[in-house]
């Protein structure tokens, strides 16, 4: 689930970067900066925690749909 986690905040990141956001002390929507624009491993707890909570609910989806998640071995 931390590698999921990890990969929300990579999509969102890139996603508001492309919108022109940037890093910045304290979010502002004029400016277009956000504090959590940083390495996910850099981000305060409440934070991973949120896209923990993100990625936990994403995965009860796919199963509540009746997928299947496989893991795959490669080399």
């Amino acid at each position: 689930m931390e590698k999921l986690a990890e990969n929300a905040h990579e999509v969102w990141s890139l996603g508001r970067i492309a919108d022109g956001w940037t890093f910045g002390p304290w979010r502002d929507d004029a400016t277009k900066q956000h504090p959590c624009l940083i390495p996910y491993d850099q981000l305060p707890e409440s934070e991973k925690d949120y896209d923990r909570r993100v990625s936990l609910e994403t995965l009860k989806a796919i199963l509540a749909l009746n997928y299947e998640i496989h893991s795959r071995n490669t080399p």
